[in-house]
């Protein structure tokens, strides 16, 4: 099978540019002792290259898989264990019951307690998780974690069944959408059975993105005696959403009592240390070298959803290695403009002022004002630098609208805070911070 799974990058070379496949496609080896004919393993090097890949080309490469022999398998990408290949988490599909394809791609061996960045806006869902992979079924169960789009979440909920299965214990990862399609495909086959031996005597059920169960009655009926019988058996569950439970719409109010009988943990969005942490440790992970500064810049301009951080080293690092170059400031600065200048096509004025004055706490007629209070001014000057970056106005025309004398005054300020922002690192990232702010919220 060995060479089944070397044919079919070959195939796949074919199909896709010369610059992925290279730099990416190339570094995969196929894994024939864990492959099985619905299921097809292949290692990469990090788990930066394993997780673009499995998003970028896992439904592809499963297309080519089902061309060549037949049989459409589930690919996943998995990162070697140099020190046993055979803990690793390749070995995870074998864990399957009765034949069964697996409910959802394999749990992600990068997603531990270790390399989780803890800090203020997380600190309790990780302390909960932490608590509940000591002792499964016993404390807060279920573990219900909920937060907007990339802030830990899945990471939280998988680091539990990475350690559990560390332990031999029997782990089901799914979302709503497999759940759903798994009971469909039972229900058709009349194998309601096998349905509910796979997901009610696991030892951790852990199921992400609970808010689609809205409005399914029947597969919410299904979950209900599932989550019974786990918890019955003191099986432990783990689920997330994007809100609390008592703010999903369309779900059975027997459904939201049992969501909040254990332990409902929120993670809000990262604070700008936090950002940055985050990135270190992404670094370090992926062995991508970034200096202090361009690290910085990264956690300004990357909005609240953490999972832009592997997008955006992934590119700086492609880049950097086809030109040939270091990553520094300036190259960061030109790999990533475009990202940036798509967030900023609406902003305008008026918008920078009212975010500006929330952040700062200082009145828009105040920092419009002659007022030379040190608050204001200093409100005053990043309004005026904002301005003149983040919008096409001219200087003749910012000094119009903040009641300046001519355009001179506007590029004395410029200048101002340009000497400031170069010599005051840490009033620099606040300001590329807040600019990074106008521009999320401009285009949500």
């Amino acid at each position: 099978m060995n060479s089944i799974g070397a044919t079919v990058l070959q195939m796949l070379k074919n199909e896709i540019n010369e610059v992925d496949y290279q730099r990416y496609i190339k570094q995969l080896t196929f894994n024939s002792e864990d492959s099985k004919s619905n299921l097809a393993i292949y290692n990469a090097p990090n788990p930066l290259i394993a997780n673009w890949i499995q998003t970028k080309y896992a439904d592809k490469i499963s297309h080519l898989f089902e061309i060549k022999t037949g049989v459409k398998p589930i690919v996943s990408i998995c990162v070697k264990n140099t020190k046993s290949d055979k803990s690793s988490t390749t070995s995870q599909p074998l864990q399957q019951h009765s034949g069964e394809k697996p409910p959802v791609a394999l749990l992600n061996p990068s997603y531990t307690f270790n390399n989780f960045v803890v800090g203020g806006s997380n600190n309790f869902a990780f302390v909960a998780a932490k608590n509940v992979s000591e002792k499964p079924g016993i404390v807060y169960n279920p573990l219900f974690i909920y937060g907007g789009v990339g802030l830990g979440k899945t990471h939280l909920m998988q680091a539990v069944g990475n350690v559990m299965l560390s332990q031999g214990k029997t782990v089901i990862y799914t979302s709503v959408e497999q759940f759903l399609n798994d009971f469909s495909r039972h229900l058709s086959n009349r194998t309601m059975d096998r349905f509910k031996d796979k997901y009610r005597k696991c030892d951790l059920l852990l199921i992400d993105d609970i808010q689609f169960l809205s409005g399914k009655n029947q597969i919410q009926e299904e979950f209900f005696h599932t989550f019974e019988a786990l918890r019955n058996e003191n099986k432990q569950i783990i689920i997330t959403s994007d809100k609390h439970p008592k703010k999903i719409g369309g779900l059975e109010e027997r459904l939201k009592s049992r969501f909040e009988w254990g332990l409902v943990a929120d993670i809000q969005p990262p604070e700008l240390e936090t950002k940055i942490e985050i990135i270190k440790k992404k670094c370090e992970i992926n062995r991508v070298k970034l200096d202090r500064e361009v690290i910085n810049y990264v956690a300004t301009i990357i909005e609240n959803n953490t999972r832009e951080i592997e997008g955006i080293l992934s590119k700086l690092n492609a880049y950097s290695q086809l030109m040939g170059v270091d990553i520094n400031i300036e190259f960061a600065r030109n790999v990533l403009k475009e990202q940036l200048a798509e967030k900023r096509l609406n902003i305008t004025i008026d918008t920078i002022m009212d975010i500006v004055s929330k952040e700062l706490n200082v009145k828009p007629s105040e920092i419009r004002s002659k007022s030379r209070n040190s608050n204001i001014v200093y409100a005053r000057r990043i309004a005026i630098y904002l301005s003149r970056n983040l919008t096409p106005n001219s200087m003749p025309q910012l000094a119009h609208y903040f009641g300046m004398k001519d355009h001179t005054a506007v590029s004395h300020t410029m200048k101002k805070i340009q000497e400031i922002m170069k010599n005051d690192e840490d009033f620099k990232i606040k300001v590329d911070e807040l600019a990074n702010k106008i521009s999320s919220m401009t285009n949500e």
